[in-house]
C-alpha cells in the first residue's frame, strides 16, 4: 500500500520519535546504574548498605551457580500466577453476580468498600491459621488483595453501561443472560484488561507480604533473610529479579491488550 510523501513523512516522525523515546529509556537506565556503581567504587556511599551493580549480579551469579535462583523464582512466580488467577476469576464472578441481583449489590457495596480500606496484612496470622502455614496461605494472601479491587472495578464497569443499550435489547426480547453475554461483558473487555494490569503489581505484592509472613522459599524469603543477616547484596538482587518478573507479566498483559485491541 502506498501513502502520500506527507503521510510517509508523517510516519516516519512517529517511528523516530519512538526510537528516540526507548534509546532515553535505556540511556537513563544506563546512567543511573553506571552513577550507582562509580559512587559506590569511590565510596560516595556505603556499598555494604546500598550496594552496587557488580555486586547484584555477582550475587546473582552466586544464586544460579548454588541453583537456588531457579528454585525461588519458581516458588514466588507460582504464588503469584495463583493468586493472580483466582482472584481474578472469583472476582469477576462475585462481580456478575451483584450484577444480575441489584438488591445484593446495594446490600454489599459498602461492604466492599470497608474490606477493600482493610490492611490485609493485618489477617496474616488468622490466614496462616486457616490456611497453615505454606504455599496455601501465600496464595489467599494474594487473593485477598486483589479479589475486592477486581470486583469493584468490574462491577463498576458493568453498571456504567448504557442503560438505553440495555433498554434496546430488553425491548427486542433478550433475557438477562442475553444481555450479560452479548453486551456487559463484551463492553467491559477494556476494564478487564485494565484490572489485570492492576492485578499485576497487587499479586506480587500479595505473595511477597505473604512470603514475609511464612515462608521457606521464594523472593519474599530471600530478601526477609538477607536482612536479617545483613546481607543486603541479597535483598537488592532479590529486589531486581522481582521488579523483572513483575515488568515480565506486566507486558504480556500489555500484549494481550494489543492483540485484542487489534480485533
Amino acid at each position: 500500500m502506498k501513502y502520500s510523501l506527507e503521510h510517509e513523512k508523517y510516519l516516519n516522525n512517529i517511528r523516530k520519535k519512538k526510537i528516540w523515546i526507548i534509546i532515553s529509556q535505556w540511556g537513563v537506565l544506563i546512567v543511573l546504574l553506571l552513577s550507582w556503581e562509580l559512587m559506590a567504587l569511590t565510596g560516595v556511599i556505603d556499598a555494604f548498605i546500598f550496594s552496587s551493580p557488580s555486586r547484584i549480579i555477582s550475587t546473582l551469579f552466586t544464586l544460579w551457580t548454588d541453583s537456588n535462583l531457579l528454585l525461588h523464582v519458581g516458588v514466588t512466580l507460582y504464588e503469584t500466577v495463583a493468586g493472580f488467577l483466582i482472584a481474578t476469576a472469583v472476582g469477576t464472578l462475585v462481580a456478575i453476580g451483584l450484577w444480575w441481583c441489584e438488591n445484593l449489590r446495594r446490600i454489599f457495596e459498602p461492604y466492599l468498600v470497608i474490606l477493600n480500606s482493610l490492611p490485609k496484612v493485618a489477617l496474616g496470622p488468622i490466614i496462616i491459621i486457616w490456611a497453615g502455614a505454606g504455599t496455601k496461605a501465600i496464595i489467599t494472601m494474594a487473593v485477598l488483595i486483589c479479589i475486592i479491587i477486581t470486583t469493584i472495578n468490574m462491577l463498576n464497569g458493568f453498571v456504567e453501561v448504557d442503560k438505553d443499550k440495555i433498554l434496546l435489547m430488553k425491548t427486542l426480547g433478550a433475557n438477562k443472560l442475553q444481555v450479560l453475554t452479548k453486551l456487559i461483558l463484551p463492553a467491559n473487555v477494556g476494564t478487564l484488561l485494565a484490572t489485570l494490569k492492576i492485578n499485576v503489581g497487587l499479586s506480587w505484592v500479595g505473595s511477597i507480604m505473604g512470603e514475609y509472613l511464612v515462608s521457606k522459599a521464594g523472593l519474599g524469603y530471600l530478601i526477609v533473610y538477607g536482612g536479617q543477616i545483613f546481607k543486603l547484596d541479597l535483598v537488592m538482587a532479590s529486589t531486581v529479579v522481582l521488579c523483572l518478573l513483575a515488568g515480565l507479566m506486566y507486558y504480556l498483559v500489555a500484549l494481550l491488550e494489543k492483540k485484542l485491541n487489534k480485533k
